[in-house]
């Protein structure tokens, strides 16, 4: 039972025997602490709880909580590989009560599992206590046995736990074990306590007041339970060595490290060896549970903590990358606990390969540009500020890595010369900040931007989290606070909301605070990652400074995933069918819809969309996870991703793929690969349908496709079809035999139509079809043959065909016909050709048209048209061309 996985689970199922909830450990992120930067407690994901913010379906929980603590206040990366115990990620056993037992129910779990469960050596354990916890004490004389003698009284804060300035807190009471007289060290609270002889192995929480203000704390009416024991501390206690790195699971560890690089752990490198397999196991959790390296934020700090082992790696004779070749093994032995490093395992190792390859290249220009600048140096000795600051900017060697590569030597580093290095490059920046139109009313981000850094996005795994305001923005000015009815954009240190880019609209849904409630219309970037919360504060006062619970509207989100992850199947099904040129020009993907456009020189078939739909549908089906990675951007296109129009990618990348080919040249292989910072669904039947409505042109040589998808393309597809057997009701067919019928009625009545206008033609040559003045038939009008007629019911389309007839008929002559079609008038004049010296049809038909309100006409001197909005006066304009031909004969 001295296995640490044997440890953890014999832990979880004592208190699982004991009526606790077994919890599974929640993220490193936290969502519900924006003050913190890593979950660094197993009390972190029950801070709501032990609040009353939040009720949990059980009153007690057993977790074995992973934990970092390497950054912000809790850092214990200086240390990690020079002491028995310091570790960036470690594993927290703990068990809680949420007002249920207290003291007396707390110690006697805690004694029985190390006395019984772990079969501890009573005698060879103490307990400390809060002074002014004379409760506590009693009860470990009465519980446990103890003599007071072994029972030491803290009156610091070290036995007081506090959640914050106020809040729950309460006494505390620690077990130590004593390693024995051989190891150096005092009990706590002796002047020799930060020796090794006596390690806290377990530390008792007694939730039992509320700090209102500094000088007022009044009793918790329902006072709770949160312990804290370090796996790898009891781990090394039960396996018999005083060393945590001397545990089952480092030995493994690090037994991947000497036999990966080929060096072993003796001597001046255990330390490194150290180093790796510690740092090996921060990294792989932390990308697991969705940190990516970044430059700032949680990011930078994991890429902190990488470039910390590899420089090791390198120390110990690596020249290649070799953290990854050792990820198997941590899986192997963590991955039953934590089934989230299996299903990471593929990213983690991209993440870490593509991160070793690059830093080897900027390692070895910078160990030996720090060499020559600290050649001569002793110890004691401080390397010039400037000097660091150029390896930082010039060469991409970061100043915490110039300082742990001095660190063995004794330099130190100028830090004052440094920052004002720094600060001298922030101010070169901001020069570039100005700009006009929409950029230069934007400015108010980016010494907002400069001030609190890039917000920290949460939102790939995640749709609700807390954050701390960092800004508040009223009419493009920062204040420090806004009231009711106002409109405001809100930055914070950390969101779930997405900003809008890449196409993909940004998110909208509600924060809340105390007492504070703010609807957020949209999510925007600025600045190079600020996102910028914009909406209106329904009640309450906003102020900076304060935390919010962040909440995204998870209906919307949920359909925009689904058009993200559903525009990258279009693409590659777009291109599989009409060929390899096609290629993103844009696109939009928001809730209802989503639309994409892409290069192609002409219309796309009916069939051809019917393809590109029926490969897209395909791929749903398999419901194939979507998997993300983080790549070199060259790296990544070269492997095939396709880049998105328009988004700006920096050095590294998400890459998303989905689906397995299922015919072609893609068979076998994965279908979508591309670059993508958008947010997409776990697994490709989370699309539910795609269903294209159309395309179109959109300029030269692009096309745009609309599509639907999930329910908003199932409501599409049922009401057409409703329409279909509505068509089909009245056609008195089957729905599937509605389209040939309705062809056949079109085409029946084409032939109608065709025969109703040759009647027509018939008729108003004829004279049957005329009225007016012009009568059934010609007349000589001053010398001249004449024919006029107004023509009711024949389109204006018409009138040129008949007046060539008419013009065959009459021999020789003037032809003018009006006709009336839903209230308009058009007239056509036509000459035979003999008379065309003596008149002309465009100056005739110009009469006509003034006479039924139009505005003159054009044509030839043989045939003219024009038309006008007075129909009542057709008769007037027939009568104007035979008085015109009156006129020019006399």
């Amino acid at each position: 039972m001295s296995g640490v996985n044997e440890i953890r689970s014999a832990f979880l199922d004592y208190f699982a025997k004991n009526d606790h909830e077994r919890v599974a450990s929640s993220p490193l992120v936290p969502r519900n602490d924006p003050t913190l930067m890593f979950t660094n407690a197993g009390m972190v994901q029950f801070k709501n709880v032990f609040t009353g913010v939040e009720t949990r379906p059980y009153q007690r929980a057993a977790t074995s909580q992973k934990c970092v603590r390497a950054g912000g206040k809790h850092n214990d990366l200086d240390n990690v590989g020079y002491t028995a115990r310091h570790h960036t990620f470690f594993e927290m056993l703990g068990n809680f009560s949420f007002g249920d037992y207290f003291k007396d129910r707390a110690i006697e779990l805690a004694w029985n599992l190390i006395t019984k469960e772990f079969a501890l050596p009573a005698d060879r354990l103490l307990v400390t206590v809060y002074s002014e916890d004379e409760e506590a004490a009693a009860l470990w004389r009465k519980i446990a046995g103890l003599s007071d003698d072994r029972i030491i009284r803290i009156s610091t804060s070290d036995n007081f736990w506090a959640m914050g300035e106020t809040g729950p807190c309460g006494p505390c009471s620690e077990i130590f074990f004593d390693h024995g007289e051989g190891i150096p060290g005092g009990p706590p609270g002796s002047p020799d306590e930060d020796g090794d002889r006596f390690i806290e192995i377990w530390n008792l929480v007694f939730m039992q007041f509320e700090q209102l203000s500094a000088d007022n704390r009044v009793e918790l009416p329902r006072p709770s339970i949160d312990t804290g024991m370090g796996l790898e501390r009891i781990a090394a206690i039960l396996q018999g060595v005083h060393d945590n790195y001397d545990i089952d699971l480092f030995k493994a560890l690090i037994a991947s490290v000497e036999a990966t690089i080929g060096s072993r752990a003796e001597g001046d490198s255990v330390a490194s060896h150290r180093v790796i397999a510690d740092h090996l196991r921060s990294t792989a959790f932390l990308i697991a549970d969705g940190v990516l390296p970044s430059n700032e934020g949680r990011g930078y700090v994991l890429r902190r903590i990488m470039r910390r082992a590899m420089r090791h790696a390198k120390m110990l004779g690596a020249r290649e990358p070799v953290l990854y070749k050792m990820l198997p093994t941590l899986v192997a032995e963590m991955g039953r606990a934590y089934p989230e490093l299996v299903r990471a395992e593929a990213l983690i190792s991209e993440t870490l390969k593509l991160e070793e390859r690059r830093f080897l290249q900027t390692l070895d220009r910078g160990l030996s540009l720090l060499t020559d600048a600290t050649e001569g140096m002793d110890a004691g000795a401080k390397l010039s500020g400037e000097t660091a600051f150029k390896l930082y900017d010039t060469y991409g060697f970061p100043l915490d890595l110039t300082q742990d590569a001095l660190r063995q030597r004794g330099i130190e580093v100028d830090l004052d010369a440094f920052n004002t290095a720094m600060e001298r490059q922030k101010a070169e920046a901001r020069k570039s900040w100005t700009g006009s139109g929409e950029a230069a009313s934007e400015t108010v981000w980016f010494p907002i931007r400069e001030r609190v850094g890039a917000t920290e996005f949460l939102g790939y795994d995640t749709e609700r989290a807390e954050g701390s305001v960092m800004a508040v923005v009223r009419n493009g000015t920062e204040v420090p606070a806004a009231g009711a009815g106002d409109e405001v954009a809100i930055v914070l240190n950390q969101t779930p909301f997405y900003g809008e880019s890449g196409g993909q609209l940004g998110d909208t849904g509600i924060m809340r605070g105390d007492g504070v409630e703010i609807v957020i219309a949209d999510t925007q970037k600025f600045a190079e990652g600020l996102f910028v919360h914009r909406g209106k504060v329904k009640s309450g006062t906003v102020k900076a400074g304060m935390p919010l619970d962040l909440i995204v509207d998870h209906g919307r989100r949920t359909k925009i995933r689904a058009n993200h992850s559903a525009t990258h199947l279009l693409h590659e099904g777009l291109r599989e069918i009409l060929g390899s040129h096609v290629a993103q020009k844009g696109s939009m993907v928001a809730p209802e819809r989503l639309r994409f456009d892409f290069s192609h020189p002409k219309p796309i078939e009916p069939g051809e969309l019917a393809e590109v739909e029926r490969l897209a549908n395909g791929i749903v089906l398999q419901n194939a996870p979507v998997e993300t990675r983080l790549m070199a951007v060259d790296d990544a296109i070269a492997s095939g991703a396709m880049a998105l129009f328009g988004e700006k990618y920096g050095d590294e990348v998400r890459v998303v793929s989905m689906g397995t080919g299922e015919e072609g040249e893609k068979a076998g292989k994965t279908f979508s690969i591309e670059l993508c910072g958008g947010t997409h669904v776990n697994a490709t039947g989370d699309i539910g349908l795609v269903h294209i409505l159309g395309e179109s042109a959109v300029g030269a040589g692009v096309r745009r496709v609309e599509a639907l998808t999930g329910q908003a393309a199932r409501d599409h597809l049922l009401a057409q079809d409703a329409r279909v057997r509505q068509m089909a009701s009245i056609l008195k067919v089957s729905p599937a035999d509605a389209p040939a019928r309705l062809e056949a009625v079109v085409e029946e009545r084409r032939r109608l139509e065709r025969e109703l206008a040759e009647a027509r033609k018939r008729l108003a040559l004829a004279g049957d079809g005329a009225s007016g003045e012009g009568g059934s038939a010609s007349k000589v009008v001053a010398g001249v043959g004449f024919l006029g007629r107004v023509l009711n019911g024949v389109a204006g389309k018409d009138l040129k065909g008949l007046v060539d007839e008419a013009k065959t008929q009459l021999g020789s002559g003037v032809v003018a016909f009006v006709s009336v079609d839903a209230g308009k008038a058009s007239v056509v004049v036509g000459v035979t050709a003999d008379l065309t010296d003596r008149f002309d049809a465009v100056a005739l038909v110009r009469d006509a048209s003034v006479a039924i309100g139009g505005k003159g006409g054009g044509g030839r001197p043989d045939m003219a048209q024009a038309g006008g909005p007075d129909a009542d006066k057709a008769d007037a304009a027939v009568a104007a061309v035979e008085a015109a031909i009156e006129a020019a004969a006399g």
